[in-house]
């Protein structure tokens, strides 16, 4: 782990892993610690990882200022660790709500990113419409799995918008594109490694202007790969074809079989495709 010093002088945190160029990696949640990502299925083998613990997650200290939570003033503290890093150019990899801070600061400081990969990037920054019907149409591929029917009468439930506070752990099978141990204890995590106050906060009013953000990435001057999972449920494919769509110059991979987190799912085709995009 090592530290450095956030906009406003919060102490923050990232871990490395792997050897070689940097790759900074921003974790969602959103506002859940870096931990989660792990190696990101070997990708460490390739680049050296830089997992950024979001302020007020994992070892990063808790900021005087909880406004400082909002996803368009944290911007800055991913200016401040390329500048800890003595980087002229950053590649960036964000994984779902971790990629609504990426567009901000790919938006901000075009210039300062190399590469821009978007692992099932929440719809949330571009305003992109993802349905009921969407999802039904991803969680029904899913049918002939043993937890299904539980899974889907929990989903019915808040569909119909009277859930239990059960149903939102019973639709969780959904989130990966298999589920067994490995995918269960990563599941099982995810309560302990997030800041629920700082989530709150992190979409708050004013945070992101959609119609603006599309508007400066237009012109973005660097590549991006937009990476979604076959049955992600919270970003289907066809509407993350609509994320890729904001850039002059990007890739949509939809990774066969993958769910929210494609790197457990298959690890070795997670790895070639975004090394793929890096090189």
């Amino acid at each position: 782990m090592q530290t450095f010093d956030g906009h406003d002088g919060t102490r923050l945190a990232y871990h490395r892993a792997g050897a070689g160029e940097p790759l900074i990696c921003l974790p969602g949640g959103p506002m859940q610690a870096s931990a989660y990502l792990g190696d990101l299925g070997g990708l460490s083998g390739h680049r050296a990882l830089v997992l950024l613990d979001l302020r007020g997650t994992g070892d990063s200290e808790v900021p005087r200022q909880g406004a400082t939570y909002r996803c368009d003033r944290q911007v800055a503290d991913v200016e401040a660790l390329r500048v800890d890093l003595a980087l002229d150019r950053i590649d960036l990899l964000a994984h779902s709500a971790g990629a609504s801070l990426a567009l901000l600061y790919a938006a901000r400081y075009p210039e300062r990113v190399g590469h821009l990969v978007l692992v099932n990037p929440s719809p949330r920054a571009l305003a992109v419409d993802v349905s009921d019907a969407d999802r039904r149409e991803l969680a029904e591929l899913r049918r002939a799995e043993p937890w299904f029917p539980a899974a889907w009468a929990a989903f019915e439930r808040i569909w119909s918008g009277e859930p239990t506070a059960a149903d939102w752990s019973a639709i969780t099978p959904f989130t990966y594109g298999r589920w067994d141990h490995v995918t269960q204890a990563h599941a099982a995590l995810a309560g302990r490694q997030r800041n629920d106050e700082a989530a709150a906060i992190y979409y708050g009013a004013g945070a992101i202007d959609p119609v603006t953000l599309r508007s400066d990435l237009a012109a973005a001057p660097f590549p991006t790969l937009v990476l979604a999972g076959e049955y992600d449920v919270a970003l289907p494919p066809r509407r993350a074809a609509d994320i890729a769509t904001a850039f002059p110059d990007a890739e949509l991979v939809v990774q066969r079989r993958a769910g929210h987190f494609p790197w457990l799912d298959d690890p070795d085709l997670f790895v070639q495709r975004v090394v793929g995009h890096l090189s």
